[in-house]
């Protein structure tokens, strides 16, 4: 891009500072505004651990001391959105009333209360009803009996007493002070909203922001933002505590689950020990016996050690078939005993698995119900387990009934040598046999008992608190005052560029002489004439010093340089075609001010009103009267006739159409156009008019001709073989690029000869050299701002 394209960008930008100073300040007041009206937002943080569950291994274990796998034994993001679930969010609004909010009506924003409301709400309803509804009153207390209040959108206020019933669209309610800070809200007027519970649940979920510290790290971060500083450590602190108040639960829910199944095995043990007793007490007591004879030592020793077998797989028999008993006969999803002493490891992983899955059902039951796509996934997944589990029992009973079968039949062969034995002694010994396996089952399920109440009593919460909720600065975070006074700033300057840019996007009009020079490339464009308010002269002065009138002289010097350079032979050269495209771009502005600025170098100038449909040269000097001081005539008195009439009567000479104007001490010829005709155009094909021009041209040291608009008619091409040179007149803001393309066509064909161009009504801010023709003549205006300076 070159320099001059560059310094045109600029320049289009740099013309219009006051707009982007304007816009500028407009933004950064708003952006003052905004923030001295905005709610400020405050963050809080808190820190957690979640800790290892140290309860039953997993069968993966041994992969991750090989380094096999990796990945924490907690799964962190399971654990995130279990803190972030509805149900501990909703516990948590109900802990601390988020769903009801308390404010005081200020001038422009209004602000919150939090814990020091100086009135309780009690609803007499039903709190379902309350949690799905929603509620807007404006109160006002008068006094420390009375207060008034206006609910929703009604207008009118009713007083009542505190403590006395108020009726709502919510039901009865009961309004009563809050003592300790009642006083200072007298005559004061208080906002309170009461909104679904739903509602606010989705709020906080949003709003909570949970995240792990690190990506093995077992720290959780919670942050909050809220206008109440102490309102986002509460609600942090708060599902921090319920969180681990729900895993502690949980905990102790199996621990008792599994306690309630150890204490109805005791019971029924117990009975068959007492039974097993007793009959070992009578059967010594009528059979008299103290003691028991050693005669099969060996036997026996063998014996006892194929009995010790068979009780103890007889114990896991007993234990696997309770436990498929409980299984089979479960109808839904209930928490199953875990720990109670099965050698399958197995079982034991896919109970526990089996118990998480349905705390997690249950949790999520209490904000959903059954036909929830999660709760359906999960009833999948426990079927599942519960199959898994049915087949592991019945395959453990199968194995230990087989194991058992075959250790009775061991203990068969020992007993037919035991028989030789005396028959008491043998009977004795059954019953003792009994009783020990019996009483082995009894001890072992008191062991686990306690082991159940430990657990119970030892449940300890998920997580550990690192960090109680606290505020991470006493600036708010929100809104940030530099980044929005640099984006109101930068938003007041993108403004008024775009809307420059676009206009200058869309602009397809001709807006000053650089832009014309562009277009018309090769041919000259000799000057660019100022807009001209209402207020000021059309007509230039002798002694004029305006903007007009040195465009004008520019104007004139250029032109007379093509008149001296174009010159063939003795031929003047100063027939000088002043046309545009259409009407009101400015051509018999042009021309009669030109004549005027030619006229002031003491020239004899004719001006000629060519243009006969439409003539505007008598309009624009009577217009201008007051600048005329005298009217001269030619040698006739004939002054109502011109160009029309000279060209249709052979009888009317040159001299009677011409009139000298003397305005304001420069003597001006003018040759009107006339009466209009019916036949202009052939009008203008008359020889008269190539003679009268050559005529003029000899007497004359200017004839300036003032021709038809190009595009409309085509009376100016039928006279144009006359023309020296021919000034094309546009518009700035009017003239449409495109249109240019006419007359350098005509010209690339050869019917115009001599083209150059005129802008007409730039703007001031257009203008060549920044719009500073006149420097140093032309009176300087003093600007708005240096007044009072």
């Amino acid at each position: 891009m070159e320099n001059s394209d560059l310094n045109e960008i600029i320049k289009k930008y740099s013309k219009n500072w006051y707009w982007f100073l304007l816009c500028v300040v407009i933004a950064l007041v708003s952006a003052f505004f905004f923030i001295r009206y905005s709610v400020p937002q405050y963050s809080a943080q808190s820190k957690i651990q979640i800790l290892e569950d140290d309860q039953s291994g997993s069968s993966m274990d041994v992969f991750q001391d090989l380094d096999l796998f990796s990945g924490s034994k907690n799964n962190i993001e399971d654990e995130i959105e279990i803190i972030k679930s509805r149900a501990n969010v909703t516990d948590v609004v109900l802990k601390l009333g988020l769903n009801t909010s308390f404010m005081v009506k200020g001038t422009i924003k209004d602000a919150e209360i939090y814990k020091n409301e100086p009135i309780k709400l009690n609803f007499i309803g039903e709190d379902s009803l309350l949690y799905n509804a929603k509620l807007n009153l404006l109160v006002t207390i008068k006094n420390d009996h009375e207060f008034s209040l206006i609910e929703g959108e009604s207008k009118s206020a009713k007083t009542y007493a505190f403590g006395k019933n108020v009726p709502s669209k919510l039901g009865d309610l009961i309004i009563t002070p809050n003592s300790p800070f009642f006083d200072k809200y007298i005559g004061k007027e208080l906002r309170v909203e009461v909104s679904p519970l739903e509602n606010i649940v989705v709020n906080y979920q949003k709003r909570i922001l949970i995240a792990p510290a690190d990506e093995k790290s077992n720290i959780i971060n919670l942050s909050l933002t809220d206008p109440v500083q102490e309102k986002a450590r509460d609600i942090l602190n708060s599902l921090v505590v319920i969180y681990n108040n729900n895993a502690v639960a949980d905990k102790k829910e199996i621990a008792d689950r599994t306690s309630e199944f150890i204490n109805d095995r005791i019971t029924s043990i117990y009975d068959n020990l007492a039974s097993v007793d007793q009959n070992a007490q009578d059967f010594k007591t009528e059979k008299g016996l103290t003691d028991i004879a050693s005669e099969a030592n060996i036997n026996l020793n063998f014996g006892a050690a194929n009995e010790q077998e068979l009780q103890n797989m007889t114990t896991q028999l007993q234990m696997a078939s309770s436990m498929k008993d409980i299984v089979d006969t479960q109808s839904g999803y209930d928490i199953l005993p875990t720990n109670i002493g099965l050698s399958d490891p197995s079982i034991a992983n896919t109970t526990s698995k089996y118990n998480e899955l349905v705390l997690e059902r249950k949790r999520l039951l209490k904000s959903s119900n059954e036909k929830n796509p999660i709760i359906v996934n999960l009833d999948q997944e426990l079927s599942g387990l519960k199959r898994t589990m049915q087949s592991s029992l019945s395959g453990m009973t199968n194995n230990l009934g087989l194991q058992v079968n075959s250790l009775s039949s061991q203990r068969s062969v020992i007993n037919s040598k035991i028989y030789s034995a005396p028959r008491n002694e043998r009977a004795l010994r059954d019953i003792t046999r009994k009783q020990q396996t019996t009483e082995s089952l009894y001890l072992y399920l008191l062991q686990k008992r306690e082991e159940s109440q430990i657990t119970f009593a030892s449940a300890s919460a998920k997580s550990k608190i690192v960090e109680w909720a606290y505020n991470t600065s006493k600036v708010p975070v929100s809104p940030k005052k530099p980044i929005i006074f640099l984006a109101s700033f930068i938003l007041g300057l993108l403004v008024p560029f775009s809307i420059i840019y676009l206009k200058d996007l869309m602009d397809n009009k001709i807006s000053n002489k650089i832009n014309l020079e562009k277009i018309v490339k090769n041919n000259a464009v000799l000057a660019e004439l100022p807009k001209i308010s209402r207020s000021d002269s059309k007509m230039v002065l002798n002694d004029d010093r305006s903007v007009l009138a040195e465009s004008l002289r520019i104007l004139r010097t250029n032109l007379d340089y093509l008149i001296k350079n174009n010159r063939v032979g003795e031929e003047k050269g100063n027939v000088i075609y002043v046309t545009s495209s259409v009407s009101g771009e400015g051509k018999t502005f042009l021309s009669s001010n030109l004549s005027m600025i030619l006229a002031n170098t003491n020239k004899k100038v004719l001006l000629i009103g060519a243009d006969i449909r439409n003539p505007k040269i008598g309009t624009f000097f009577s217009d201008n009267q007051k600048n005329v001081d005298k009217l001269k005539y030619a040698t006739n008195e004939k002054n109502n006739i011109g160009l029309t009439e000279y060209l249709n009567d052979d009888a009317i000479n040159s001299k009677d159409i011409i009139n000298s104007l003397l305005v304001n001490k420069s003597s001006v010829d003018i040759i009107y156009s006339g009466k209009i005709p019916a036949n202009p155009a052939e009008l203008l094909m008359s020889d008269r008019i190539e003679g009268l021009l050559q005529e003029m041209s000899a007497l004359y040291d200017y004839v300036i001709v003032d021709t038809a608009p190009l595009m409309v008619v085509s009376d100016t091409l039928i006279i144009s073989p006359y023309a020296n040179h021919i000034l094309y007149v546009t518009r700035a803001g009017v003239t449409e690029n495109s249109v240019i393309q006419f007359p350098l066509k005509l010209q690339a064909e050869g019917k115009l000869k001599n083209l150059s161009f005129v802008v007409n009504d730039v703007k001031n801010s257009d203008l060549g050299y920044g719009g500073k023709y006149g420097y140093g003549y032309a009176a300087e205006e003093k600007k708005w701002w240096k007044f009072w300076a």
